[in-house]
């Protein structure tokens, strides 16, 4: 199968690229290279090519593919609110034009989105496939967006489309801006570990290879305009995450530090998973755990990252504010 993964230099694309090379399939990567795509998050040799999903010209560069999973999006809420423009540009034209080329090469496609369309849920509750979308955030908006594309082209066009809703992904190789890394890697360098509101904020914890797997099942076995959610029933508070975080590490617990919360934060994610078969393989502590010695051990990784110019902007403005306070 020649597949094309879309956005594979980025966090989860890019393990989804090194397990379908390991699964021999002919894979080549379209990523646009902005601050979260990193070459060096793929295997030597892979055939990796620059490009925008939203510019048609910069798909068709890769010629005919058996199918398609498109992992290329803009991803973080708190970018999404200071900058909404290039979400809906990515995550709804990208996702178009990818569909109308894949109706053309009559290619399978694979749609990899957030549980976050489904906004936050009561306690007792876990969103279902078929729930209605009540997105909070720019971000989760513009996935949602992304979403209804791949449902209008499968009926529409008889696209041989799926989605997958994925809950809360994490592991190594993940962009600094997100909690995990961003706190692993602060409390590292003995910052601060900026925790909106009151911590309580609970998301279902899922592990990258976990994700991946799911994601493959889908492409292999997954019905044409069928959405599957996929979460690993690993529920816990990011505060819960923070006081990990200090102990595996074994710095101060002041380094915790509550900070103005998110802007339309949502208190709680939760997915019914019970249309998939994949079942998740990673404890969440031990998982946790495993994440926090990569990011101890590949300083050389994320350094480099956290020294430029787009993330120390970014970090900025998104905290100093709020940790002068």
């Amino acid at each position: 199968m020649r597949l094309l993964v879309t956005g594979g230099a980025g966090f989860i694309g890019s393990h989804f690229v090194k397990r379908m090379l390991a699964a021999d399939e002919d894979v080549v990567v379209l990523d646009k290279f902005t601050y979260a795509g990193n070459p060096a998050n793929l295997p030597k040799g892979t055939d990796c090519r620059r490009g925008d999903i939203a510019m048609r010209e910069d798909v068709e560069q890769i010629g005919p593919v058996d199918a398609i999973v498109n992992f290329a999006a803009e991803t973080h809420v708190d970018r999404s609110i200071l900058g909404p423009e290039e979400f809906v540009r990515t995550d709804v034209l990208g996702t178009l034009v990818l569909l109308r080329l894949a109706e053309e090469m009559s290619a399978r496609l694979v749609h990899v989105s957030t549980d976050e369309v489904y906004g936050d849920v009561e306690p007792g509750w876990s969103s279902r496939e078929d729930d209605p979308l009540r997105p909070s955030s720019p971000y989760s908006a513009s996935k949602a967006g992304g979403d209804l594309q791949v449902l209008a082209a499968v009926r529409t066009f008889g696209a041989n489309a799926s989605i997958t809703r994925g809950s809360n992904t994490y592991g190594p190789n993940q962009y600094p801006e997100k909690v995990l890394p961003l706190f692993a890697t602060n409390a590292l360098d003995g910052n601060a570990l900026p925790l909106y509101g009151d911590g309580r904020q609970i998301r279902d914890w899922l592990h990258v290879e976990d994700h991946c797997a799911a994601i493959e099942l889908v492409l292999r076995s997954g019905e044409a305009g069928e959405v599957y959610n996929v979460g690993a029933n690993e529920e816990h508070e990011n505060a819960e995450l923070a006081r990990l975080i200090v102990e595996h590490l074994g710095v101060d617990p002041a380094l915790i530090r509550h900070v103005e919360d998110r802007a339309g934060h949502d208190r709680r994610y939760s997915l019914e998973t019970t249309k998939i078969r994949s079942q998740p393989r990673r404890d969440w502590d031990e998982g946790v755990r495993s994440t926090i010695d990569w990011y101890r051990d590949n300083r050389d990784w994320w350094e480099p990252i956290k020294r430029s110019i787009n993330f120390r902007e970014y970090y900025d403005k998104q905290y100093a504010a709020r940790l002068a306070n």
